[in-house]
């Protein structure tokens, strides 16, 4: 096959053909893929499941660690059923988001008594899990039990934006992103798991958000993105942009997670007094521990103490 030029000069690019996407994404996926610990022929499904939730809005590098922790723990959805609340809130440590912590144990326990112990396969009884919403799902179906299934993260949704819509990506996930990468996968049922973790790559290691590398992108040359001169986002998509990009400092999430460390400082419990001398705003601070009992992630033992849940 003739591969179109990637010079950036404004053309039109052919169609992007799947058989063509899919050797070339394999090929390159192969040869340049991280070596993640999830990643081994060795790992469960369970493993895959875990390292989903995990992964979501955290970085790799701080989900490797604890992923291999988390497994030599609670190598099975059994094994973490019978934890408790307070093992899981501390094992999560600073992921972030703590209530995915709990959601996996009540994942784990449907799957305990449900499932025989297995992670399923199909889509609808991953779908009806509690806490797995619908790209975990089709993660796990695809990556842990091969179907070929399309998987939809903001890496896929960046990819398939410049690649066939020749944009940069804009706006909130929608519908129609399924049906965009379901068109880009082949028929091969043994290959299409390969082209849909390979997009995802792609996305994460070279068309980056910030700074994509388009000289080093195995599908340059198919990609309408660089046909059209890479094209910056307009005004509108950079407003909507810096509005969805959350500020930290200052915010409840912030004092959440000060809270949280603090239960988690191995005493059994932490008092009024000690909650007090973490934030300066009292009714910000009483808000979020109230936010935090609320969410079953702490509660009150009486006598002015909390600690972390224990049933």
């Amino acid at each position: 096959m003739t591969v179109p030029s990637t010079s950036t000069s404004t053309r039109t690019p052919p169609p992007v053909d799947p058989a063509y996407l899919a050797d070339v994404l394999c090929r390159w996926y192969r040869m340049h893929r991280r070596q993640l610990a999830w990643r081994t022929a060795s790992t469960s499904p369970w493993g895959v499941l875990v390292s989903e939730v995990m992964s979501q809005q955290t970085p790799v590098a701080r989900v490797e660690p604890a992923w291999r922790d988390w497994m030599r723990r609670w190598p099975t959805p059994t094994d973490l059923a019978a934890a408790t609340p307070a093992e899981v809130i501390t094992a999560w440590g600073n992921l972030g988001y703590p209530r995915r912590a709990l959601r996996l144990k009540s994942a784990a326990e449907t799957i305990a008594a449900d499932h025989a112990n297995r992670v399923p396969e199909d889509l609808d009884q991953l779908l009806a899990l509690p806490g797995i919403g619908d790209y975990t799902a089709r993660a796990v179906a695809c990556f842990a039990h091969g179907h070929n299934v399309p998987v939809v993260d903001t890496n896929v949704r960046r990819v398939i934006a410049r690649l066939v819509k020749a944009r940069p990506l804009a706006g909130n996930a929608k519908k129609s992103d399924l049906a965009d990468a379901a068109a880009l996968l082949p028929d091969d049922p043994d290959t299409g798991p390969v082209v849909s973790v390979a997009l995802m790559e792609l996305g994460a290691l070279v068309c980056t958000a910030a700074a994509p590398q388009c000289g080093s992108c195995p599908v340059a040359a198919v990609c309408a993105w660089v046909a059209a001169g890479q094209p910056e986002p307009d005004a509108g998509e950079l407003v909507a942009a810096k509005k969805r990009v959350q500020k930290f400092t200052g915010t409840d999430r912030q004092v959440r997670g000060k809270i949280m460390a603090a239960l988690r400082g191995g005493t059994a419990s932490i008092t009024d007094e000690e909650i007090s001398r973490l934030w300066p705003d009292g009714i910000q601070l009483r808000r979020c521990l109230d936010s935090l009992i609320s969410d079953g992630l702490a509660e009150h033992t009486g006598g002015g103490r909390y600690r972390l849940p224990q049933q």
